[in-house]
């Protein structure tokens, strides 16, 4: 069986989880809205995880919406001792499936109250608060404060045991630090996308958490013939491989890839246990300088 534990641990905040963790978002429906085509499959690659060492779980109460937190709560529930739980807010989603921004004080804490409510717990170990950026929802400049300091609220009536942001810019993760502890910093990196190399350093010399969100691309966009290659030579998928590089690229990198089928779940936990040498870490390096398309 994948033995998780061989990518090490790393803190979140006060917390101490295995640095391979897993991500609930494919647990809904197309596009992450509605119920799942197959409600007892996911509820199995759930206790999968738990069987196979994980102890991460990263989830949010607008997959779905709320269905994500409801088959966790199906599967876990009551959850094991060492299970950290993680959710995110800032957004709702629209009637049509839309990701709507939900950033007023008010709607962030009603958010944790929903997630706290779906997953049948007094308290969570994290929370992220998700900023949803400019037209595109990318990253953009604007001031955390009032929303964090809403969160931090919550944090001292001991409704949220650790904080973390989302799409943010160093600016914003230099304001929370300076307001409260953070614990995480959530944002798009992998292989190929790379703009957070100064961040991801720059928090591991702090001792904060960088969780990469779409650590896979969408697939598409890693997938090269040079990373098959790769891949093949190690023995591995390029699935894995890039999974693999991003343990190797920083101690304080957590991962949490996703899945709702239990041979893909196995899969990606598998990656834990790859050795990258200098050389197959510089021949990925080469496919990040010059990425597909």
């Amino acid at each position: 069986m994948t033995d998780v534990s061989k990518a090490g641990t790393y803190h979140l905040g006060n917390l101490t989880v295995k640095r391979m963790g897993y991500g609930a978002m494919q647990l809904a429906g197309p596009g992450v809205f509605g119920p799942p085509r197959d409600r007892a499959a996911c509820v199995r690659v759930l206790r999968d995880a738990i069987e196979a060492g994980v102890d991460h779980i990263d989830t949010c109460d607008y997959y779905g919406p709320h269905i994500v937190n409801e088959v966790l709560r199906e599967a876990l529930h009551p959850y094991p001792d060492n299970l950290v739980l993680v959710t995110k807010v800032g957004a709702l989603r629209g009637r049509d499936g839309s990701w709507n921004p939900a950033q007023s004080p008010a709607q962030l804490v009603e958010a944790v109250h929903d997630n706290l409510r779906n997953l049948g717990i007094d308290a969570i170990h994290g929370v992220n608060l998700r900023l949803m950026g400019g037209a595109d929802h990318g990253p953009s400049e604007e001031s955390l404060e009032e929303r964090f300091t809403a969160l931090l609220e919550l944090q001292q009536q001991g409704l949220i045991q650790e904080l973390g942001i989302s799409n943010v810019t160093p600016t914003q993760v230099a304001e929370a630090r300076k307001l409260g502890r953070l614990a995480c910093v959530q944002n798009h990196y992998n292989l190929v996308h790379r703009a957070d190399e100064a961040m991801i350093d720059d928090l591991a010399s702090a001792g904060i958490a960088y969780v990469p969100f779409f650590p896979l691309g969408g697939f598409r966009t890693i997938q090269t013939e040079a990373l098959s290659a790769i891949a093949a030579r190690i023995g591995a998928t390029p699935l894995q491989t890039a999974l693999a590089w991003l343990l190797h690229r920083s101690p304080n990198i957590l991962l949490i890839p996703g899945t709702s089928q239990s041979a893909h779940l196995q899969q990606n936990l598998a990656a834990a246990e790859i050795s990258l040498d200098t050389e197959t870490l510089a021949a990925l390096d080469e496919i990040a300088a010059a990425p597909a398309g």
